[in-house]
């Protein structure tokens, strides 16, 4: 394949296999700029491979005669004696998240059907939300222990099971309701008069509250609420990182009730508090 332009930039979360009795996590990051594998090599990994595609405009294609084209919020499920191949259209960018991992509770996920190499490529939206899901799988133990690996083996298959849900739900629903896409929207964003509570939004897309909670949840496996909880933090979090606002007035600006919780959202979603998260953020 020719050189990208851009140099690649990569993120090792692990600094070393995670082992249990159930499976491992051998590998796990993000990569910027990577380079394709050529189709007329394939490659065979040897183990299970998660690549999610943060930033694309790509292609795949593997030993069972698949091929598709890829683009932003795909994920790619390689098999360990899988002959594959995938990279970015000539001039396009490839940004991804990997996980690397092997053992008997992916081999009877597989057995199941839940892994199925005749379905390779998922679709999971919106990306900043299962990217963050895919790095808190690593972010929540800070000591690597044997209790430590098993705790978060269980948040992956954990996850493993609400993005197949998620793409499940995807397929049944090519085409995506009006109605889910103005209310992450409506969410994720503050109007004229600040933020809209959730009730509010059910009422703009024209669905009772209960109903429209129910299908939201459904389709992102996090309530209105949480979802919005989390935007508002992450314009914290974007806030904190320049510098550009205090705590108490990020609180009154997000319209928490006051500076306590503020911060006891923020590390409810962050693992930090406001004040952890801003002396890491600056190099402290």
């Amino acid at each position: 394949m020719p050189p990208a332009t851009n140099p690649i930039r990569s993120q090792a979360w692990l600094e070393s296999p995670l082992r249990t009795a159930a499976g491992e996590l051998q590998l796990a990051g993000a990569v910027q700029n990577a380079h394709g594998l050529d189709p007329k090599e394939m490659r065979v990994l040897g183990s299970y491979s998660f690549i999610y595609l943060v930033s694309v405009e790509g292609y795949y294609c593997d030993g069972n005669g698949c091929r598709a084209d890829l683009r932003t919020g795909d994920l790619l499920v390689i098999f360990p004696e899988l002959a594959h191949a995938y990279g970015p259209k000539k001039g396009q960018p490839w940004n991804q998240i990997y996980f690397v991992f092997s053992g008997p509770q992916f081999d009877f996920l597989r057995s199941r059907g839940l892994l199925d190499p005749a379905r390779p490529v998922w679709h999971l939206e919106p990306v900043d939300y299962w990217s963050r899901r895919l790095q808190e799988v690593i972010a929540g133990e800070a000591r690597p222990t044997e209790t430590a690996a098993m705790r978060t083996l269980g948040r992956f298959l954990h996850l493993i099971c609400d993005m197949a849900a998620a793409d499940a739900e995807a397929r049944l629903r090519p085409e995506r309701d009006e109605w889910f896409e103005a209310s992450q929207r409506l969410l994720g964003n503050p109007g004229e008069g600040g933020w809209l509570r959730p009730q509010q939004v059910a009422r703009q897309v024209g669905l009772n509250y209960d109903n429209f909670r129910k299908q939201f949840s459904l389709r992102l496996g996090v309530s209105p609420g949480q979802f919005q909880k989390h935007k508002r933090i992450d314009r914290a979090c974007a806030a904190i990182y320049q510098g550009s606002h205090g705590f108490k007035e990020l609180a009154e600006k997000l319209e928490f009730c006051d500076v306590f919780h503020f911060s006891k959202a923020f590390k409810q979603v962050m693992g930090l508090t406001p004040s952890e998260f801003r002396r890491k953020a600056h190099g402290g």
